[in-house]
């Protein structure tokens, strides 16, 4: 197996072109260093530092090699800064804005088993459908469906692959019947969301190179996600969500995937910070956290 101390060795020597300058660098005496180099080439089975008294150089095999090794070196350093940051006690408030439906639903238990984990953090939720200002208001990172159009944000992906899902209820689909087309919505009660300040009522679906966009109506729409949801699990319309949203009710079948041969619209989940110098470690270590959960939340049956 390969010595960290014998990749040191070799990389500094490669570089200063000496030996005994890498074993100076190295707090080493000559001969550990020597040994360190022999016993590299030795387990790598090649000579890698062609050597005289006067010089040394790589040989065709150490030149090859270089890249590897100084890889190695970094990703070990990487990896030793990764733990000590993790290892920091973060503290401070942090303020986060998230969507109503998976704030409520699943956001919150997750961010209190973040703050189990970092007894020095206080949080800050502020949860809504309305996009919150990252420049006006107190607001540290917000939770987003949808990359900002404002090109000064940073948008850190935690679902990329998430999308919309059109959904309604047994009991609605029993009175109503399955929309066959998107077409078809045009005659239903569709539950359209205020997103901002534009309402969501041009729903967009693609089947190959076929793209439809249907401009549906309903008796009912709101400005928040969780209200849209409910009045689909009472049947009183079909809904366009995002798929994080309806998750749990469409395993437990309390809505039913509707027009499932049609592609519907990306609605990636990201982290969004106002510039990559926010990226704070309490910021990275949140982003983490939510990632984990994310991914073992999807992956479950």
């Amino acid at each position: 197996m390969v010595r960290f101390e014998d990749l040191q060795v070799f990389v500094r020597a490669a570089d200063n072109g000496s030996l005994s300058a890498a074993a100076r660098q190295l707090d080493l005496s000559p001969a550990v260093a020597s040994a360190a180099l022999k016993r590299l080439e030795k387990t790598v089975g090649a000579q890698l530092l062609a050597r005289s008294t006067r010089s040394l150089r790589l040989t065709l095999a150490g030149e090859r090699y270089l890249a590897h090794a100084r890889a190695a070196l970094e990703a070990v350093e990487a990896g030793g800064q990764a733990l000590a940051l993790q290892r920091q006690a973060l503290s401070g408030e942090l303020s986060l804005s998230m969507p109503s439906d998976l704030g409520r639903s699943r956001l919150r238990g997750w961010l209190d088993a973040f703050l189990e984990r970092h007894a020095g953090l206080r949080l800050q939720l502020r949860i809504s459908d309305r996009v919150a200002d990252l420049y006006r208001q107190p607001v540290d990172v917000a939770l987003r469906y949808g990359v900002p159009e404002d090109s000064s944000l940073v948008a850190l992906p935690l679902a990329p692959d998430n999308r919309r899902v059109l959904c309604a209820s047994p009991d609605y689909l029993a009175r109503h019947g399955r929309p066959q087309s998107p077409q078809e919505l045009r005659r239903h009660q569709c539950l359209r969301l205020v997103l901002g300040a534009a309402l969501h009522e041009r729903w967009s679906f693609s089947q190959g190179p076929l793209r439809e966009l249907v401009t549906v109506d309903g008796r009912r729409q709101s400005d928040d996600g969780e209200v849209v949801r409910r009045w689909a699990l009472e049947g009183l319309g079909i809904a366009y969500k995002s798929r994080l949203d309806a998750l749990d009710d469409l395993r437990a079948g309390r809505l039913l995937p509707l027009l499932e041969d049609w592609q519907t619209e990306a609605a990636p989940l990201c982290l969004v910070i106002p510039h990559r110098l926010m990226l704070s470690p309490a910021v990275a270590a949140l982003r983490e956290h939510l990632q984990t959960c994310l991914q073992d939340y999807l992956a479950a049956p």
